[in-house]
């Protein structure tokens, strides 16, 4: 009887409406959606001199941009204290820092050789039409003096109001270290700080989530304010950065997962996808962090060790912002400017890239780097003012080969140390739902945040 009561309750039981069955649209289909969106309105917008759509454009584009930015301060801060402290979970913890730190360099050198190659066989400021009139000397400028002197704060309101992610990095690893030294006394402060991780890395999901909004209004704006005819006056110096990206991310990359790490590249892609995408839209490696450190979790690499290489290596590792795109525009510039580079000056160029990367810092554009580079070069510093209005579309591809470089690295460490869980690498897909923890994720990733579906 119960049987048959219960059968003719669930014949009755109202149906769930048929668009609740609608499967949800991939994140990179939104992406690509925003992305083909952003171009046409950015197209009608100079085309037909449309001025609120591009003060709309612009808008939208930079709210996204002033969200990721929002959490940035704070995100790096806790970041890097509790990665520190993560490393006395893991055995060897010293030699995989060094090993880490020994890889960001040596990839560093391949990608800033790749740049100078690329500049010196294309020569990218011939035939451009530009004078040392058109460029104009930014408001600020990087130094050596500046750079060293500049780690240390003099309070420590100011990094964070002022957005020093650099003076940060150095607070939050002094007290990661003192934690370390202290041991069990200094674990309710690193609960606490876990705790606002967690936080932060939640509320940064829910910005991540607009990235097909801030692709629209990032991409739109860009082709509206500077059109398709300034983008041909630096046809040759942005295939430059862009095959000079490529190379690093196709080439460099996958052969040394495949030749070092002894995994296969074309998995690595598949799962690391969601984070190289996000930052090819939002243009910050420091934003598209917890994507990052997500994607490299999946791809095998203990958490412990995760934890400390991926924040680490978001405000430090910057193949394409602080490598690949300095040695082709100090190139670029120097040619613009009559000035001669020799032998020299090329070995300048490798030793800021390697050792002066950190000053990029993992936010939006790299005028520091480059300001650095010409400095020590000795050229006109208003060369970077030639370079700016080009410097969105050039900063899009320079962060997905930052971000990507930021997830290969301590995969190939990890391989090496033999603490990769290659079942893991294996089986990683290009999928990826919101961080251990959260709710609201069902077992196929259909709500993933910032990720793809799998190809």
């Amino acid at each position: 009887m119960s049987t048959s009561a219960e059968t003719a309750e669930s014949a009755q039981a109202p149906r769930p409406p048929k668009f609740s069955r609608i499967p949800k649209v991939p994140f990179w289909v939104q992406i690509l959606t925003g992305l083909a969106l952003g171009v046409l309105l950015g197209w009608v917008a100079k085309s037909g001199d449309v001025g609120w759509l591009t003060t709309t454009l612009q808008h939208v584009g930079d709210l996204f941009v002033q969200l990721l930015k929002l959490a940035v301060a704070p995100l790096v801060f806790f970041a890097i204290l509790v990665s520190i402290t993560n490393l006395r979970q893991v055995n060897n913890a010293a030699r995989l820092a060094s090993r880490t730190l020994l890889w960001f360099m040596v990839t560093s050198l391949i990608a800033v050789a790749i740049g100078l190659a690329i500049g010196l066989l294309s020569n990218p400021g011939a035939g451009t039409g530009l004078t040392p009139k058109d460029g104009k000397a930014p408001d600020e400028a990087g130094s050596w003096i500046d750079f060293l002197t500049g780690i240390v704060p003099t309070d420590i309101i100011t990094p964070f109001t002022e957005l020093n992610v650099l003076q940060i990095v150095f607070m939050a690893a002094v007290a990661g270290i003192a934690a370390l030294q202290l041991g069990e006394k200094a674990e309710p402060v690193l609960t606490i700080s876990r705790s606002v991780l967690e936080l932060l890395q939640k509320a940064l999901w829910w910005v991540i989530r607009l990235a097909p909004l801030g692709t629209v209004g990032l991409i739109g704006n860009a082709i509206a304010t500077y059109g398709w005819n300034l983008i041909g006056k630096y046809a040759t110096f942005t295939v430059d950065i862009y095959v000079g990206c490529a190379i690093v991310l196709f080439g460099v990359y996958p052969l040394l997962l495949s030749t070092v790490a002894k995994v296969n590249p074309l998995q690595f892609f598949r799962g690391a996808w969601p984070a190289i995408q996000l930052a090819f839209v939002s243009r910050s490696s420091v934003g598209t962090m917890p994507v990052t450190q997500q994607v490299t979790e999946r791809l095998g690499v203990p958490r412990e060790y995760a934890s400390f290489a991926v924040p680490f290596g978001s405000t430090t590792k910057m193949d394409g912002c602080a490598s690949i795109y300095p040695a082709i525009a100090a190139i670029f510039i120097a040619q613009i400017f009559g000035v001669h580079l020799g032998i020299g000056d090329y070995l300048l160029i490798a030793f800021v890239s390697v050792i002066g990367s950190a000053a990029t810092a993992g936010l939006t554009g790299a005028t520091v780097m480059l300001t650095l580079t010409l400095s020590t070069l000795g050229l006109p510093l208003e060369g970077v003012g030639l370079l700016m209005a080009i410097d969105p579309i050039l900063d899009m591809m320079r962060t997905a080969t930052n971000v990507a470089g930021q997830s290969v690295i301590p995969i190939l460490v990890s391989a090496r140390e033999k603490i990769l869980d290659r079942e893991a690498y294996n089986s990683a897909r290009s999928i990826s739902p919101e961080p251990a923890g959260a709710e609201g994720t069902d077992e196929k990733g259909a709500v993933a945040v910032a990720a793809a579906a799998a190809a």
